[in-house]
């Protein structure tokens, strides 16, 4: 995939190219993204995608928190994976916001990225206020010479356990995401929800207790944290994948305070890992963060959660080879 900004002096070749911002690239926007590669396939063109570095709120209000489900680099790697030619850059700034549909059309999407077909999400708008639709786009690209397609709606909503269908959405999984339902997250997301960041000094209780934890500084301020419990997650560094018990929250046994860490305990582990550059991967929670009467309740209690912990880690590990075997 090439990435092309608007600084770039490159100029894609004439494209088939979808707008939007991305953010998780779940199944929806896999299900979207295919959809372009199918047309630019049919048309003897290249696939491409129009995409912002930096959430278009956050640009227009500098203390909006977007809650990112995946960082400008990890949305680029996780595109990259789905194989389109091009990732077209925006920098979305004051003057593209007051464009119209039109003009937006006209000058980025036409004389900046040579977009000679667009596939526009089944509820996607675009242009100054939004206040345009589908047909509108349809009447600009016939008279500047854009084709408009209308993409197909992702069918496959995840049934719940109660048998309620959902939607699946980025604004979705971020609720998701802050129930602690990750498991549920990972089927909107097609993948595992993760964390990126670097091992930084903690208060080291966890170590006088039997279970030392590598504190996570995570790398973007913006990137979503679930909710406060304990996990079940994979730790991976130095090419290596590991079991690891998480602790998000404010340790209320230990008196903490409101400071909210980011701990993991790396089973059969006991290494110093400062300063590594480690990855989260969520599997499941297991239970909320909890206050004990003491530090010796606390110590059964974990003990508990590692055996748990190891038992679902382990379990997943071996249907996942299970699965490879049969495909």
């Amino acid at each position: 995939m090439q990435i092309i900004r608007d600084i770039s002096p490159l100029t894609p070749e004439p494209c088939v190219a979808t707008i939007g911002f991305f953010d998780g690239v779940h199944a929806g926007h896999r299900y979207l993204i295919q959809q372009v590669k199918e047309i630019a396939a049919a048309k003897s063109l290249r696939s491409a995608l129009v995409t912002f570095p930096v959430h278009p709120r956050k640009v227009m209000n500098a203390d909006y928190r977007p809650e990112l489900l995946t960082t400008p680099e990890e949305k680029i790697n996780l595109l990259s994976d789905i194989g389109v030619d091009y990732c077209l850059m925006l920098d979305f700034t004051p003057d593209i916001s007051r464009l119209t549909a039109r003009e937006f059309m006209t000058q980025v999407l036409k004389e900046r990225f040579q977009v000679e077909c667009l596939v526009i999400g089944y509820d996607h708008r675009f242009g100054h206020n939004r206040s345009e639709g589908f047909e509108d786009y349809v009447r600009y690209g016939k008279e500047i010479g854009i084709e408009v397609i209308q993409a197909k709606a992702y069918a496959n909503n995840i049934e719940m356990e109660d048998g309620e269908h959902i939607t699946v959405s980025s604004s979705l999984i971020r609720k998701l995401l802050h129930k602690g339902d990750v498991d549920l997250a990972a089927r909107c997301l097609g993948y595992e929800y993760f964390l990126d960041g670097t091992v930084v000094g903690g208060y080291q209780v966890g170590r006088k207790i039997g279970f030392p934890t590598a504190n996570l500084s995570v790398d973007d301020p913006d990137k979503l944290i679930p909710a406060d419990g304990v996990y079940a997650v994979w730790v991976t560094f130095d090419g290596k994948t590991y079991m690891g018990m998480l602790n998000i929250g404010v340790r209320p046994t230990i008196g903490n305070g409101p400071n909210r860490t980011i701990e993991v305990n790396i089973l059969h582990f006991h290494s110093n890992i400062y300063d590594k550059f480690i990855r989260l991967t969520f599997v499941k929670r297991t239970r909320p963060e909890l206050k004990y009467d003491s530090i010796d309740e606390l110590i059964v209690q974990l003990h508990k959660d590692a055996e748990e912990t190891e038992s679902i880690l382990l379990a997943k590990e071996t249907g996942c080879s299970q699965q490879k075997k049969n495909e």
